[in-house]
């Protein structure tokens, strides 16, 4: 059975910390995406989800410090969980999505209908 580990978000960049390692940069970005429907009454709800991004420079990215808070991105990329000591000594586990993909889009695409 062929497996697939794949995700596509399209949202807005809350923030975004680019940083260089061994002369190569990678940015670490949270996106928040919505997803929106109708409730039984009718009236419209928004579910927010928020995201976080790595992504290293290569020739498929935009320069990474060109992308700042509040632009539309489009991503593709893996789901990637990291294990970790905390602080306090207790083991957690955070999901991240490593992308292979970036690229700005333009805000016409983000109309909600209801």
């Amino acid at each position: 059975m062929e497996q697939l580990n794949r995700i596509e978000l399209k949202g807005t960049v809350g923030s975004i910390r680019v940083q260089t390692f061994s002369d190569k940069k990678v940015a670490r970005i949270s996106l928040v995406t919505n997803y929106v429907y109708k409730s039984k009454d009718g009236d419209p709800v928004i579910e927010t989800t928020w995201h976080s991004i790595s992504a290293w420079e290569n020739k498929a990215f935009p320069d990474l410090a060109s992308i700042q808070k509040g632009d539309r991105l489009y991503v593709v990329g893996r789901l990637r969980n990291q294990r970790f000591l905390g602080g306090d000594g207790v083991e957690r586990t955070v999901c991240d999505v490593s992308a292979y993909k970036l690229q700005k889009i333009d805000t016409e695409e983000f109309n909600y209908e209801f």
